[in-house]
């Protein structure tokens, strides 16, 4: 039998798959029909994530149909779950006066302005996140400018929050020297700790609110300590963060609602540009 499993809900334009099949399970009334993709490189986990496109399960390259069917229907009701659930899809950011941002868990709003300078700034004060932009480019340009400038703004500030965040979080631990840490956009995931102990976290978690920002953390740096997420993994983030399941919840109903502010893939010939960049982060399952 293999070993841990994943699940996730992801966000709608996550990275391309490798179809290596397609299956179906029949669960009391409901049919599941998901998409198989095997790796030898993954070794025991079996992952299973849900988004707009359907339901995908990535496997070990010598694991049965008959397992994964198996896995598939265990795991049926956060499937169907997430599989009701997905976000209706959004109107894009156009990064214009007005609009708002989430930093910290507050909305902030927007205040856009033409550049005196040849690139995008942006700045955060009590008035709002300043988004400065060239004023000489066309509309599209514009807005992917903006996108870029604020996705690396958010960047800089998880670069300097969350390396703090797993110092202090990590001396009330016990644990050794400071772990490498590096801010990453992953898709489907809020943060991971690597074999060697390196932490990603994603710079979306700077939309959070701080607590779930510290759960993040917590989590990951438990990791360090128990690589699955057995129970014994969850009584130790337990003892730091009693209320670990209230804040497991609140970080899968929060993310459903954060921008993704992605890079719009290109319109498929029979889809608006707009309707191709409506995209929303989808938080991950843990």
């Amino acid at each position: 039998m293999y070993g841990s499993m994943i699940e996730q809900a992801c966000l709608g334009d996550a990275r391309a798959w490798a179809v290596t099949g397609r299956d179906r399970v029949r669960v009391g009334d409901a049919t599941i029909e998901y998409d198989v993709r095997r790796s030898a490189r993954r070794r025991k986990t079996v992952q299973i994530s849900v988004d707009r496109d359907g339901v995908r399960v990535a496997a070990p390259a010598g694991i049965a149909d008959r397992e994964l069917r198996d896995i598939v229907v265990k795991r049926a009701p956060w499937i169907l779950q997430h599989a009701n659930a997905q976000p209706a899809t959004a109107e894009p950011t156009r990064f214009v006066s007005g609009e708002t941002l989430p930093y910290l868990g507050r909305d902030v709003r927007i205040v856009a302005a033409p550049a005196g300078r040849p690139s995008a700034a942006v700045t955060f004060d009590c008035g709002g996140l300043r988004i400065a932009v060239p004023a000489h480019l066309p509309e599209v340009e514009r807005r992917e400018t903006a996108r870029g400038a604020v996705v690396e703004w958010y960047r800089l500030r998880a670069a300097e929050d969350i390396p703090a965040r797993v110092d202090r979080w990590r001396r009330l631990l016990g644990e050794g020297a400071n772990p490498r840490i590096l801010i990453r956009d992953q898709r489907c995931r809020w943060g991971s700790c690597a074999a060697d102990g390196t932490l990603r976290f994603n710079w979306r978690a700077m939309m959070l609110e701080p607590s779930l920002i510290d759960y993040i953390v917590v989590h990951e740096l438990t990791h360090l300590k128990v690589r699955n997420h057995s129970a014994a993994f969850w009584n130790l983030v337990a003892r730091s963060i009693p209320d670990v399941q209230q804040r497991r919840r609140r970080l899968r109903e929060v993310g459903r609602t954060l921008p993704a502010l992605t890079a719009a893939p290109p319109a498929r010939p029979d889809q608006p540009a707009s309707q191709a960049a409506r995209r929303r982060w989808a938080a991950t399952y843990w």
